[in-house]
């Protein structure tokens, strides 16, 4: 059985959590989201507290279990303080630039490279070499920093790239005459 499951879900003030049969809601400042349960997984709210509980003993139920504990506490977290991702630009002349839901990157090609930024989700570059990117779902908040640091991965000889802050790029030697 999984010990994260066995943990409660706290719930701060200013969220609010609707179960149904087939799934939970949650909404707070940042925005509201949801999520549907999985069969052999069970929520139930006590006060202030979600406790998520195996239906069975069997060890899918378990993991499960853990899984959904872990989802629905990023969830609260998300809608009461949320979650952000923060790159860096390194190279000469590589730009970024937020206007409204669309990022302009300016990273060695021939073009600028336009990014549609999903609904949920904002950036903000404090200057042209970071982005800053935030929401609610922390799925969400990854999966646009990965998409984005796709468009131009560190590469190694030099290091130019998009990276994550505090990401280190492991660096290698050029080639010997």
């Amino acid at each position: 059985m999984s010990r994260i499951a066995n943990a409660p879900v706290t719930i701060p003030k200013g969220v609010e959590t609707r179960l149904t049969d087939s799934g939970i809601s949650v909404k707070g400042t940042k925005g509201a989201l949801q999520l549907t349960l999985h069969d052999l997984v069970g929520v139930s709210q006590e006060g202030e507290e979600l406790m998520i509980a195996a239906k069975d003993e069997s060890r899918e139920a378990g993991a499960l279990a853990g899984t959904f504990r872990s989802l629905i506490n990023n969830m609260v977290v998300g809608v009461s303080a949320g979650f952000e991702k923060k790159l860096e630009l390194q190279g000469v002349g590589y730009r970024a630039k937020a206007q409204g839901k669309m990022i302009n990157l300016t990273v060695g090609y021939s073009h600028p490279i336009d990014y549609q930024l999903p609904e949920g989700v904002t950036a903000d570059t404090p200057s042209q070499t970071e982005i800053v990117i935030s929401g609610a779902d922390k799925q969400l908040v990854g999966q646009v920093a990965a998409e984005i640091r796709k468009f131009r991965p560190p590469e190694p000889y030099k290091g130019k790239g998009i990276r994550y802050v505090n990401e280190r790029v492991f660096r290698k030697e050029a080639k010997k005459k």
